[in-house]
C-alpha cells in the first residue's frame, strides 16, 4: 500500500476499532484529498506505463510530419526544418529531453515534447527511425569532394577529427551520435554556425553536444558549406 492510502484510511473511521477522535469537516475534506491523489498519482502511472496503439504513433507521426515534410524528409520552409527520418532513436529521445529541460531553446518543439508520454516516445522515434525517404538535396555541388575530405579525414591542423569517427561513415549515426546523411544543407550550416547559441545552453548539465562545439569553431564558412552539401546528397 502507499503512503498515501496508508494515511487516507488511517484518517477514516474505522467500525471495527471505533472511532475515538472527532470526524470533523476538515477530516473528512483531508481523507478525500489524500484519496483523490492517490487515485490520480495511480491513473497518471498506469497511463505512462500503458503501451500506446500502432494508429496513436502513426497519428502523431502524421502531426510532426507537418512540420518536418513528408515521411519526416525535412521541409525548406521559410526556415529549414530538419529531416528527422533515418534517426537515431536514442538521439532524438536526448533532443526531445533538451527541449524539454531547456537546454536546447526551440518554444515549439517544447510544447511537443512536454506532453509526449514515455510510450509514445519509444513508438515515435523507432518508427522515425524506420523511415528512409530520398534526401531533398538541392545543395551547390562545387565543393562536394571538399566536403567528403572533411567528413572522412578532418582536419589536422585545426583539430577538426572526421566526422565518420562519431557519425559513422555513412553517416548513418550511431546512437548518441545523429544521422547526418540526407539532413537539409541549411540546415546543418545554420546549426554548426549558430551551435554555442543553441546547444548546452545549460553548463550544469552537459551532453554530448559539448563535443561538438570546438569541431564546430574550428571549421571556416567555406568549409561547413562544403561538408553541409556533401552531407546533404549521401542516403
Amino acid at each position: 500500500m502507499d503512503p498515501i492510502t496508508w494515511r487516507a484510511q488511517a484518517a477514516a473511521p474505522n467500525p471495527r476499532r471505533g472511532w475515538r477522535g472527532k470526524w470533523t469537516a476538515g477530516s473528512k475534506l483531508a481523507c478525500l484529498t489524500a484519496i483523490l491523489a492517490s487515485v490520480v498519482g495511480g491513473a497518471a502511472r498506469a497511463e505512462d506505463a500503458a503501451a500506446v496503439s500502432k494508429n496513436d504513433v502513426q497519428a502523431k507521426l502524421a502531426y510532426c510530419e507537418v512540420c518536418h515534410g513528408v515521411s519526416a524528409q525535412g521541409f525548406q520552409g521559410y526556415y529549414p526544418i530538419p529531416r528527422l527520418a533515418g534517426q537515431q532513436a536514442e538521439y532524438l529521445k536526448a533532443q526531445l529531453q533538451a527541449f524539454v529541460e531547456r537546454r536546447r531553446i526551440n518554444t515549439i518543439m517544447f510544447n511537443v515534447g512536454h506532453v509526449l508520454s514515455p510510450a509514445m516516445i519509444e513508438g515515435l522515434t523507432a518508427s522515425f527511425g524506420e523511415l528512409n525517404p530520398k534526401p531533398l538535396g538541392g545543395a551547390p555541388k562545387d565543393f562536394l569532394a571538399t566536403g567528403k575530405k572533411i567528413f572522412e579525414d578532418g582536419l589536422p591542423d585545426a583539430s577538426v577529427p572526421p566526422c565518420a569517427s562519431c557519425h559513422g561513415p555513412e553517416a548513418k549515426g550511431n546512437g548518441p551520435f545523429p544521422r547526418l546523411a540526407g539532413q537539409l544543407y541549411n540546415y546543418i550550416i545554420n546549426k554548426l554556425t549558430n551551435w554555442d547559441k543553441e546547444r548546452g545552453q545549460n553548463p550544469k548539465q552537459p551532453d554530448n553536444s559539448a563535443i561538438m562545439e570546438p569541431i564546430a569553431h574550428g571549421l571556416t564558412a567555406p568549409q561547413i558549406k562544403a561538408v553541409a552539401a556533401y552531407l546533404s546528397y549521401l542516403e
